[in-house]
């Protein structure tokens, strides 16, 4: 047979045949005189069983593996772990889609905040924060925790969601991050120098537990950069403010490093 005639045999293309070849998957034929691949019903056997078993959802390494005559793992062993891998990614697929429900139904009842979606976690902390009315800070304080949420490890995640839970619980914490806004919001147009500039860090250390600051004595405090990632992420941070709000948010990280235990 040709490539052509074994690949529409077995219900392949010829490119896929020659992949296989690359791979090592199929065994190259012998060629005629002329020069063409002389393919052998050997060939197609083997081709067939690789398409069943990349319709399994067999990675092409595994399939390697299932077609070694003298190495590799035996069948039962592979199809073990892809069943194994199938049912996580069922477990992963109902859990998006009860994540999806919530967000649903918050968004009928006119709940689903505009940085969304976010986890149902964190949506649940904006609830309890209330709105701030027409405050830029605020809805830019969403915003970055919704960066922050997505960008962060798991472990860092709980433990951000874990200190805003803390924070909330504090008697009065909703209405004193509301003045702190305020008086961010006021230096919009201020320069860094402003004397407001220090009423609001301290408004805004007040608010926030010192444990939420990070430990890493470069990160929050400088944005000149020479650590890589961590300072163009900053500088990018920074940016996002005007020069008095930035400024406030600087002292604010100083104070909190300062306070520290």
């Amino acid at each position: 047979m040709r490539i052509g005639e074994l690949a529409a045999a077995v219900g392949v293309t010829p490119r896929a045949v020659r992949h296989y070849h690359h791979l090592g998957l199929l065994p190259e034929p012998e060629r005629r005189a002329n020069g063409y691949r002389d393919y052998t019903l050997r060939h197609a056997v083997v081709l067939a069983r690789i398409r069943r078993l990349t319709e399994l959802g067999l990675g092409l390494a595994e399939v390697r593996d299932v077609l070694a005559d003298d190495a590799g793992r035996e069948l039962v062993e592979v199809l073990g772990e892809l069943d194994e891998d199938l049912a996580r990614q069922e477990d992963e697929v109902r859990e998006r889609r009860g994540r999806l429900r919530v967000l649903m139904e918050e968004a009928r009842a006119g709940r689903l905040p505009a940085e969304g979606p976010v986890s149902p976690e964190l949506a649940s902390l904006f609830g309890k924060f209330g709105p701030a009315p027409h405050s830029p800070m605020a809805a830019k304080d969403r915003e970055v925790f919704a960066l922050l949420e997505t960008a962060a490890t798991p472990e860092v995640r709980a433990e951000m969601l874990a200190g805003l839970e803390n924070m909330m619980s504090v008697p009065g914490a909703v209405e004193r991050a509301h003045e702190a806004y305020a008086l961010l919001d006021a230096l919009a147009d201020a320069e860094p120098d402003d004397p407001r500039v220090a009423e609001a860090a301290r408004a805004l250390a007040d608010l926030i537990p010192p444990e939420m600051v990070p430990q890493d004595t470069g990160i929050g405090l400088d944005d000149s950069g020479g650590d890589g990632g961590t300072g163009s992420f900053l500088r990018a941070f920074y940016a996002d403010f005007a020069p008095a709000q930035a400024e406030a948010i600087r002292r604010t990280l100083r104070i909190l490093r300062e306070d520290r235990p």
